[in-house]
This record gives structure tokens, sequence and C-alpha cells, in this order.
């Protein structure tokens, strides 16, 4: 098989880790001589042990003069675990194909720097692209100090995510709705305003069968503390990580109350006007080694972010309806006043979801 094909295996072994290795990125390893397949690796929950290691343990003692195929440049520091790159040299690899480089600045080209030094052939840039997509969140955490922020929306055909009366229940179909719990699955956290909180009561947990034990982390954007201490997300806080972003200065028995409860309160600076920073919400989840977020509403807060220009995936179903223009908008005003100002997207993914739609989409530029 060619490079590009056990690459192909490795970001399919990557994958598995999303949503469940954060602050790490997601690796996959494949270990590979004379075209046979000695050890499989990828990140294991919690980012360790590392893709290399589980990969170079499964392959055993035959290691000496095989090929590894990485998805990201293995590390070369002491951390928590032992630099991979020693593993590798230890183990007798003899080529090593990497993906992309990390750009860690603990690591940053030191880590194939290091494998070229031990002797090792080191071949680089081998589906350098869909890597990149895999870990585009841990990068944006290292370039940007915060994490990757996918926008989804549930909506009909002319963007109305509710009836006039608010009742949204259901718009997309069952399908549709479980592709959505798939998707928390492979984000760190998912995070809404308070106002869908009071108007929905969400849990904001994976419920698909045999998935319940990889919802993400509960992060609602409560400047003010609005969200009753009955809320699910607030009551069932014990069993299910929960954040709530609170303006700097929010104090009082609601605050103790919920920290009672098991969630976990963040203080964030508030902008002029008042309202919430979601910048400074970002960096402080990026702090916390959030690397992938999963914006679930409501029009109130994905508004915010667009304007904020902090939005980088759509994640669009789209239901074979028409509400109207009495019915709400998936985003509040953006305030643009010319077609030129308006945020551009690129769709990199369009499928059939039961009945519905769903159309993926990157950010522009």
């Amino acid at each position: 098989m060619t490079d590009a094909g056990m690459m192909c295996a490795a970001l399919t072994l990557a994958r598995r880790g999303l949503g469940r290795v954060w602050p790490n990125p997601a690796v996959g390893c494949v270990i590979v001589r004379d075209g046979i397949v000695l050890g499989r690796g990828w990140t294991q929950p919690g980012g360790r042990p590392h893709a290399e290691i589980e990969a170079l343990a499964r392959a055993g003692r035959a290691t000496k003069g095989a090929d590894a195929y990485v998805t990201l440049e293995p590390c070369c520091h002491h951390g928590k675990t032992p630099p991979c790159t020693d593993a590798l040299i230890a183990a007798g690899i003899r080529r090593v194909i990497v993906a992309v480089e990390d750009p860690d600045p603990r690591v940053a080209g030191k880590g194939l720097k290091a494998l070229r030094a031990a002797g090792i052939n080191v071949v680089s840039g081998v589906s350098a692209d869909a890597a990149a997509e895999i870990n585009a969140g841990f990068f944006s955490t290292i370039t940007r100090g915060r994490p990757l922020v996918t926008l989804k929306l549930s909506t009909s055909l002319d963007g109305r995510l509710a009836v006039a009366s608010g009742a949204s229940r259901w718009i997309t179909g069952e399908a549709a709705r479980a592709r959505s719990h798939l998707l928390r699955t492979t984000h760190d956290a998912v995070m809404v305003g308070s106002g869908t909180v009071i108007a929905d009561d969400p849990e904001l947990t994976c419920r698909l069968p045999g998935l319940t034990d990889r919802s993400p982390v509960r992060v609602v954007i409560d400047g003010g503390l609005r969200v009753p201490l009955t809320a699910r997300v607030v009551a069932d806080a014990r069993r299910a990580p929960t954040w709530f972003i609170v303006r700097n200065g929010i104090a009082g028995e609601r605050r103790a109350a919920l920290a009672g409860c098991g969630v976990e309160v963040i203080d964030v600076p508030a902008m002029p006007g008042g309202e919430t920073d979601l910048a400074a919400a970002l960096s402080a989840l990026a702090m916390k080694g959030i690397t992938r977020v999963l914006v679930e509403g409501g029009a109130t807060l994905a508004a915010a972010l667009v304007r904020a220009d902090l939005v980088d995936r759509i994640a669009w179903f789209q239901a074979p309806s028409l509400i109207g223009g009495d019915g709400l908008p998936a985003l509040n005003a953006l305030g643009i006043e010319a077609p030129g100002q308006a945020p551009r997207f690129v769709r990199i993914g369009i499928e059939s979801v039961g009945e519905d739609v769903l159309e993926t989409l990157r950010r522009a530029n």
C-alpha cells in the first residue's frame, strides 16, 4: 500500500480521539513492515498514552526496520510522559512518515530533527490538509489562544429555528437529531446561552446508545446568572461537567448555590456595552484545555459570535420545510449594511441525513 493509503488508516485512528483527548491533539499511528501492519495506536482518553506508544506496544518486538505512519509530528519533550521520538528511535524504526508538523513551540520541527539526527528517514507532508483539519482545534489553541468554534444550526429551508410561538420540536428529523448527538462526541465542550437554557431546559449530553460516556463539557454563557437552579444542566451537574461563564464581579447566593450543585463558575470581563466578552470566554476555555467547542444556541449567542468573528465552522442541518417571516431566525441581527460586509464561508461537505441535509462549512479566511 502507498504512503497515502497507510496515512489514511492512521487518520481514521486519529479521529477516534476527538472529544476525548483534550488538551492533547488527537493522533493516529500505524507501524508497518514489509507491507504487514504490526501495530496500530491512537491517543487515549485524557491524552495519554500517545498514539506512537500505543502502536509500538501492540507491535511488540517486531519493530526493528519498520515504518511508522504518524498523523502529527512526534513529541520530543519531557512532559507527563517521555518523548515519543525516543520510543521510535529505541524501537529501531527505520522510516517515519508524518502528516503535519506540530505548532506547539515545545515541538515545532524539533521532533523531526531528532529523528533525522538518529539516522531515521523522515518524510513529512503526507495528507497534511486532512491531518490539520482533525487537529484544527488543537492548532487553534496554540496559534490563537482559543478553541475551534463550530456553530451548529437546525433550521427550516428559510433559516428559521422555531415558529413564532418559540416551538421548535421538531423541525429536523430523528436522524438529524441523532447526528447532532454524534457531533457532541467529537467536541470537547458544547456551549449555549442562558436564554436557550431558560427556554428549552436542554440536557446537552450525548444520549446515543453506547456513547453516553462521551458527553462533552457543558458550557453556559450566563453573564448575570439568570439560569434557575432547577435547570437540568444545574440539577445534574455532578453527572456531567458543567461550567458557567459569568461576568467579573458577579457574586452572591446564586453563585454559591451553583457551586454547591457542582457547577464550576468562570469569570470573564464584560464588553463596554455590558455583555459578556466572548473572546475572553473562549480564551478562558483554552486555558482549561478545551480545543473544540460546539455552539448549539441560541440566536443571540450565535449572532454575537459571528459579529465577533469567532465562528470557524458551521454544521447546518436543514429540514425540507418553510416556516416564514414570523418564525424565529437562526441568528439575530448582525448589523450588516452592505452584502460585501457579510461573513463568508466555504462549503466543505454536504450530505443527506434522513429527510434533512447537513451542510458543513468553514470560514473563508
